[in-house]
């Protein structure tokens, strides 16, 4: 006897027998019981649904003599048994990906006016419609927009946003819904009843999720295990036939979590590699898995889960160990890791490391392995740097010295005074040496750093009636200071800014001469931040500023960053003698 697979040989001949169409099969059947027949269907939807198996039926039920009550065709009569044993004449069928040109329209178009010989109508189905080209779409818009009366057109698609609007707007639209795991398994368990073999609910549920929504698929792959499982259908069979890693193993993974166990969590990854499963799919199996957890902690999400009676069980005593948060990070941690596979020069490493970080979550903040606290981190590099202070000495490169010296703070004080942390109105310093300021002298002068702003609140801000004095050499480096501070957002700027030499002009007005008038707008747009900056690094509340583009005559040769450090070694011999004694090379 000829052996025929299980898609073919259990093919739906009745709208009653498909599988997960309910909605759509009881308006086809009512269309037919009340007459009212549009001249054009569009079915769509995913693959092995039942978009083809559906259009046949509604042809043959179309063009049966004696239809039944509830709009079945009765398979009885001559146009009927036509149709069963493929040799009627009212029912054509048109594959449009091989038959896609203006030819093949063209000549299918012929045939429609020719009216029955059997039957009330002549029904054409085409097969894979939105592969027609645009030329053959052009063709069949025509007839299909006034057809003849005798003709309906059921067209069959997987890819519907590939369809011209003009033909959707012509046609009665059905969409076909994905197969869902339950209503798969109830039918491989029909089948598997009619071939006389035994099976576990739990092995269908594999094959119905490795099916992913389409029931022919789901029968050739029940073919394929009951042919390597000869005829005994078995969890364990299965997932070896399908190479499909087994849900055990993420059921372990999370239990191990809960508890921390890192060691033992790495010593079952080593064992699912080894077995040929990738990193990858185990991290998405795995997110999968955690999700379905998730869905079983509360019962109003409980249906959500498409899986076997079994293994909902399963879900939900796993839900009961589980908190929350925990399945949250978890599947924040699993997603980012799904996020950076690709690109991953290490993949292992990274599916690793995503795990520990699983495998920590739960892991208590004072634990040995958790690792410290930002705060506390913070707080103990504050207390060293405080600590380690004092005793730095000043590098001897530039020495500066204040005008008035401040009291050394008494051995007795724990902490610095408030008001010591305040800017001394005569503390200024002064060079001694055409080499800059030393670090030291840096921080005295409270250069703070404030990134992505140029008006930071500093706590050691101008005050209202604050006017100190400052040299054009303190202005210059206040100015560089600010430009390598600013943000991103005004690199552009601050590039050209560097090249600017502002000079004191009338004290405390500052004068900036500008290359031309687009970056005098760009820095007018900017002017009350800079303005307040120097305000606030300079100590002085008085200072205005103004700005103008450059006379021909103003305008200097902007020199590279060597040109500028190799006229600065001219002009002082000592910055040669300091990259010889560093022993440093120019970038």
């Amino acid at each position: 006897m000829e052996y025929i697979v299980s898609a073919r040989k259990y093919r739906p001949t009745t709208f009653d027998t498909v599988v997960g169409q309910q909605a759509l099969t009881t308006t086809l059947k009512n269309a037919v019981k009340s007459g009212k027949l549009a001249h054009a269907y569009l079915f769509c939807g995913p693959r092995g649904v039942g978009k083809t198996t559906c259009a046949r039926i509604f042809a043959k039920a179309i063009n049966c003599m004696s239809p039944t009550a509830d709009g079945e065709a009765c398979g009885q009569c001559e146009s009927c048994q036509a149709f069963n044993e493929q040799r009627s004449f009212n029912i054509f069928e048109l594959d449009a990906a091989s038959n896609n040109s203006v030819e093949h329209i063209k000549s299918l178009m012929e045939q429609t006016r020719i009216p029955p010989q059997v039957g009330k109508y002549k029904v054409f189905i085409i097969d894979e419609v939105h592969m027609l080209s645009t030329a053959a779409f052009n063709a069949f818009l025509k007839t299909l927009e006034e057809p003849p009366a005798h003709v309906i057109f059921i067209l069959a698609t997987t890819e519907k946003h590939k369809i011209l609007p003009t033909i959707l707007s012509r046609c009665q639209i059905y969409d076909f819904e994905r197969m869902t795991v339950r209503n798969t398994i109830e039918h491989l368990k029909s089948v598997a009843d009619k071939e006389g073999i035994t099976y576990e609910e739990q092995a269908l549920a594999v094959i119905a999720e490795k099916a992913d929504g389409g029931m022919r698929d789901a029968l050739s792959i029940f073919d394929q295990a009951a042919s390597f499982c000869q005829g005994n259908i078995t969890y364990q069979k299965v997932i070896e036939d399908l190479n499909v890693l087994d849900s055990e193993n993420y059921f372990q993974i999370i239990d191990l979590s809960i508890i921390n166990k890192v060691a033992d969590i790495m010593v079952l990854l080593n064992n699912i590699i080894n077995k040929g499963f990738d990193g990858g799919l185990l991290i998405q199996g795995l997110a999968k898995h955690v999700r379905n957890v998730l869905m079983a902690k509360d019962p109003q999400t409980l249906p959500l889960l498409e899986v076997s009676d079994q293994q909902r069980l399963r879900y939900q005593e796993q839900a009961k160990k589980c908190e929350t948060p925990f399945l949250y990070k978890a599947l924040q941690l699993m997603n980012q890791c799904d996020i950076n596979y690709r690109q991953s020069s290490n993949k292992r490493l990274l599916v690793e490391l995503t795990l520990i970080e699983i495998a920590q979550i739960t892991q208590p903040d004072e634990g040995p392995a958790s690792g410290r606290k930002p705060r506390r981190l913070k707080s103990l590099f504050k207390q060293l740097t405080q600590q380690s202070q004092p005793t730095q000495a000043a590098p001897q490169v530039a020495t500066v010295e204040p005008v008035a010296s401040t009291p050394e703070p008494k051995a007795e004080d724990s902490k610095p005074k408030a008001e010591d942390t305040k800017p001394k109105a005569n503390t200024r310093p002064q060079l001694k040496s055409a080499l800059g300021y030393s670090w030291n002298n840096l921080l005295k002068k409270k250069m703070h750093i404030i990134p992505g702003t140029l008006d930071a609140n500093d706590p050691n801000a101008v005050q209202k009636d604050e006017q100190q004095n400052f040299t054009q050499q303190e202005l210059e480096l206040q100015w560089m200071s600010m430009c390598n501070r600013m943000p991103a957002q005004f690199s552009g700027i601050a590039t050209r800014m560097k090249n600017m030499n502002p000079s004191v002009t009338d004290f405390p007005n500052i004068e900036v001469l500008v290359d031309n008038e687009l970056a005098l707008q760009q820095m007018e747009d900017i002017k009350n931040k800079i303005l307040s900056t120097l305000k606030l690094y300079l100590h002085n509340n008085a200072i205005t500023m103004t700005m103008r583009v450059a006379e021909k005559q103003e305008q200097e040769k902007i020199l590279t960053r060597r040109e500028q450090y190799e006229l600065m070694e001219k002009e002082n011999p000592s910055v040669a003698k300091l990259r010889e004694v560093l022993d440093l090379e120019l970038a």
